[in-house]
């Protein structure tokens, strides 16, 4: 027990001495300050790193310490960031901190300084202090090398989004600094003379090789240099999304994800993240090599929970997702395969497959699909290890696609994906009649019956259609029927039917056999029944028909129509208790008249037309304008007509027309109102309601005006389209009535005209008659009847004239003749002169005097030769050529030439009379004396003969005074006497 005293003694007393010890030590080195403070930087992270020690700490004891840092820049006073760093401290430790700047270290200088306080719980309160280190100064400006301008930072990797100090170093204040960011100008903060620093902030991702940055010096407009910089810029790493594992054998785990965006960067300044599969249960980690999916192997320990935690990882963050689950619940399967089909028929078939073994007594669920015809059918059968489903109700001649998934039926977690097969049932009879109708067309003695039919359906087809056969049985006459076949695709034929009553039977037919017949009964009667047509508005969604109910026993009613442009006859088939229907059809186009025709089917299948309807789906403006006639055309009115305007050709009902008039006086005549075009004219515009019609008398107008008219119809979508005008012009009053005046007279002229035309040969017979023939001539018959014996043919020799007169012009120098009384001018001289022939011997030998006779039918000039008692005289002749014409046998060879010439074309045999030419006939006076104005000579015409006779017979004896030698050329107006 004393030991034990002096033992507890001795204890306290070394406790009580050490804490006195420690405590006086401690109290006379606190309040304990860092030494030893360096500062480096690092350039790549922009960032400072502080490395102290603290001294006079007790041997091996550790302490728990805060330590307060302040870090200014460019001056001391200019404290940026101040802050706190708490560690354990150990005796002679060195110890290290890093602070980051959002400027770059390049652009200032900084300076740092730290100070200490104990944070020991076996310290009591209260703690001080200690005193500041002396500032460290730290400046990188000194190691930028030469040159004047620099950019930083240098390479700089951010996120997106993220707030980025940049700053440029100018070593010669006289530069202007202007900074680029992708060629847009930034502005920024100078800190001192020589630094500039920008603040971007949410800086965006452009591109992943980087943002450009430059900045460019100048003095004036002289560039000193350009520096820049790229900054890049990465996407925020995404957390992994669908995590997710799973096995389909037991020995493999499949884990799959979705990365979300890449954030690898261009120049190798980032790869793509980095993605760690660790599962905490074993404690293993699995770097993947794949950016979506990873495998990791069971062990054979029978491990059933796994925790797995996915990590995804860049240089400037991590992201990580974890899942825990239990194997047996994340089973997937694989596929189904061998499916396949038996007994195939055209209603049923069995469907069979095969799965992979897993486990024993491992149940499958299993799901079919069955497609076909448009409708889908599904499912569920549990198998343990091949699979069988028996497939019912199918459609025959239909080709379907059966296909298989399976998955875990104890812990469902996922299908399979499908397996499938194509398999086509057989085809069987066509289940229904095919839809029949007809169109009538009743001639003289017999019908013209076109009849159509719809194919049948794929649902009711069952099969390849591939005839139709037609049945025409005479119901008058039983015993006589007709079978056609016609092959497919026709749906429509021709029948030619005579006046009697038959019944029409249709089936279509394929390879197994026929559908049930579609029958339908022509009447003997002829169908001209009339129906008043009734007009009827379509909408956007077709036409909505009704029609009354007919009394009497009806099995239906059937509605046809034309589909346009095809003009192809459809029809719909209604119910007897059904007495609307709207047809709704994509064939119906704006501005297309339907015509509709109802009909109902008696209990005998024989169709009767009950109503007809005609409208438009959609009504437009008239696609055309009438040609328009101006008739009765007067001083004050004219008429405006169109009969030839088709208004059932028209996009729309025509309910009238506009009739447009203008006018320079711009007033409107009674019934006319004014308008205002669509180019912004003024008009008149008179309105028509009545379609039918189709003239107009445009009344009131003033006489010689002008004036302007324009008709166009309008239905109820608008008028039709805009044409130019046609111009008329009212006559003046006075010019209708010397029409009215000059019309009667020209249809008399030309009355005449066409009686004369008619009446030519009795007109021509009556006023000029042909010159008789002398043969045929009446006194020649006289002759014969006196018994002359001195007829005979004259020649030329035997008329020997008496005289020759000269006639000329009284102009010009006379020239005095032989034998004249009167002398001849030149001028007269210078044209053709005629000799006429008289007598003045009294006594000749010869045969006797030749007479010409004048013939007053016609009046006609002589030309230069052949001319009876003509002789020419040449223009220039002196005189004694004309005293050598006084002797008659010189004027009878002359006369003779000229008249042989002309006789020249008597026929042959005609020579028992001597014709003589006959051309000049007197001007005037009787016919004994000469013309008195001689006339020039015209053209040669035809030459008519006259007969000669002697002298005796047609004139008295010759007188005394009468002399052969005599020749008398006479001026005009004188003759002989």
């Amino acid at each position: 027990m004393a030991l034990f005293v002096v033992f507890q003694t001795t204890f306290f007393l070394t406790l009580l001495s050490l804490r006195t010890y420690q405590s006086e030590v401690l109290a006379e080195r606190l309040p304990l300050t860092p030494v030893s403070l360096k500062v480096s930087t690092n350039s790549i992270h922009q960032s400072l790193h502080l490395q102290w020690t603290v001294h006079n700490l007790p041997y091996h004891q550790e302490l728990k310490m805060v330590f307060q840092i302040q870090i200014s820049r460019i001056e001391t006073s200019n404290v940026v960031w101040v802050g706190n760093y708490s560690t354990t401290v150990k005796w002679n430790q060195v110890l290290h901190w890093s602070w980051e700047s959002e400027l770059p270290l390049e652009c200032a200088t900084h300076f740092v300084r730290i100070k200490s306080v104990i944070d020991d719980a076996s310290f009591p309160e209260p703690n001080f202090w200690s005193n500041w280190s002396s500032w460290e100064e730290v400046s990188v400006q000194d190691y930028l090398g030469r040159g004047t301008l620099f950019v930083f930072p240098k390479d700089k990797l951010v996120e997106e989004g993220s707030n980025v100090t940049i700053c440029y170093v100018s070593r010669n204040i006289q530069n202007n600094v202007s900074c680029y960011l992708e060629g847009k100008q930034i502005h920024g903060e100078q800190l001192d003379p020589h630094v500039t620093a920008f603040n971007l902030n949410s800086v965006p991702f452009i591109r992943n090789r980087g943002t450009n940055i430059y900045c460019e010096a100048s003095q004036g407009n002289v560039s000193k240099g350009i520096e820049g910089i790229v900054l890049f810029v990465s996407k925020v790493l995404e957390e992994p999304k669908d995590f997710s594992c799973e096995s389909q054998d037991f020995k493999t785990l499949h884990c799959t994800w979705d990365p979300g965006t890449d954030t690898a960067l261009g120049w190798s300044k980032q790869p793509s993240q980095s993605y760690t599969l660790f599962e905490s249960f074993s404690g293993e980690k699995k770097l993947c090599t794949h950016k979506n999916w990873c495998n990791w192997q069971i062990t054979q320990d029978s491990q059933e929970m796994y925790n797995f935690t996915l990590i995804a990882e860049n240089y400037l963050r991590k992201r990580s997702v974890n899942i825990l689950f239990n194997l047996t619940h994340r089973v997937y399967l694989m596929n189904p395969f061998s499916v396949n089909f038996e007994n195939v028929n055209a209603t049923n078939a069995i469907m069979t497959w095969k799965v992979h073994s897993m486990r024993n007594n491992f149940t499958y669920l299993c799901q079919i699909e069955l497609h076909g015809e448009g409708k889908m059918m599904q499912y569920d059968v549990s198998i343990n290890v091949n699979g069988e489903y028996f497939l019912s109700e199918l459609e025959p001649a239909t080709e379907y696609m059966a296909r298989v998934r399976c998955a875990d039926a104890s812990h469902f977690w996922k299908w399979t994906e499908w397996s499938g097969q194509n398999f086509t049932t057989l085809e069987a009879a066509p289940s229904e009649a095919p839809d029949v109708w007809r169109s009538v067309n009743s001639e003289p003695g017999n019908h013209t019956v076109t009849l159509f039919w719809k194919p049948l359906s794929k649902l009711h087809a069952n099969g390849k259609i591939l005839f139709y056969n037609v049945v025409v049985e005479n119901l008058d006459k039983p015993s006589r029927s007709e079978l056609r076949s016609i092959p497919a695709p026709a749906n429509s034929t021709k029948l030619i039917l005579d006046r009697c009553s038959y019944q029409i039977c249709v089936t279509a037919n394929n390879s197994v056999g026929a559908s049930p017949a579609s029958i339908i009964v022509i009447s003997a009667d002829p169908e001209n029944k009339e129906v008043e047509e009734e007009r009827i508005a379509g909408t956007e969604g077709g036409f909505s028909l009704s029609w009354k109910p007919q009394p009497g026993d009806v099995i239906g009613y059937v509605v046809d129509w034309c589909d346009h442009p095809q003009d192809v006859l459809q029809w719909k088939n209604v119910g007897p208790n059904t007495t609307s229907t709207v047809i709704s059809t994509d064939a119906f186009r704006p501005g297309v008249r339907y015509d509709f025709r109802i009909y109902g089917l008696s209990t005998k299948r024989i169709a009767c037309l009950l109503e007809k309807k005609t409208g438009y789906s959609q009504e437009l403006a008239p696609s055309d304008n009438p040609h328009v006639l101006v008739d009765m055309l007067t001083s004050h009115s004219f008429t405006l007509s169109w009969k030839d305007y088709s208004t059932e050709s028209q996009p729309g009902f025509i309910q009238g027309y506009h009739v447009y008039l203008k006018s320079k006086a711009r007033q409107c005549h009674p019934r006319f109102q004014k308008a205002v075009l669509s180019d912004g004219s003024e008009c008149c515009k008179y309105k028509i309601d009545n379609p039918e019609e189709k003239a107009l008398i445009v009344d009131n107008l003033k006489p010689e005006s002008f004036y302007e008219f324009f008709v166009t119809p309008f239905t109820s979508a608008g008028e039709g389209p805009n044409a130019t005008f046609t111009k008329v012009t009212t006559p003046d009053e006075h010019s209708s009535m010397l029409i009215r005046i000059l019309l009667p007279m020209v249809f008399c002229v030309l009355l005449i005209m066409i009686v004369c035309y008619l009446k030519s040969q009795w007109i021509k017979e009556t006023c000029y008659p042909d010159i008789p023939d002398p043969y045929k001539s009446s006194i020649l018959s006289l002759i014969k009847f006196k018994e002359n014996p001195h007829l005979t043919i004259m020649n030329v020799s035997d008329c020997i004239p008496d005289a020759i007169e000269v006639v000329s012009k009284p102009e010009g120098t006379k020239i005095q003749l032989l034998g004249t009384r009167k002398s001849l001018t030149e001028t007269e001289l210078t044209k053709p002169n005629y000799l006429y022939l008289l007598p003045t011997e009294k006594n000749h030998s010869g045969p006797g005097p030749c007479i010409c006779f004048e013939n007053f039918t016609y009046n006609q000039a002589a030309s230069d030769a052949g001319s009876c008692g003509h002789v020419p005289v040449p223009p220039k002749a002196p005189p004694s050529m004309l005293g050598l014409m006084t002797s008659p046998e010189n004027v009878l060879k002359a006369l003779e030439k000229n008249y042989m010439n002309s006789l020249g074309e008597v026929p042959a045999g005609e020579t028992s009379l001597n014709y003589v030419s006959q051309l000049a006939s007197p001007m005037s006076g009787d016919k004994d004396s000469l013309p008195t104005n001689p006339v020039e000579p015209p053209h040669c015409s035809e030459y008519k003969m006259q007969m000669a006779v002697p002298l005796r017979l047609a004139l008295p004896p010759p007188t005394e005074n009468s002399s052969l030698s005599s020749i008398t050329l006479l001026d005009p107006g004188e003759h002989y006497r």
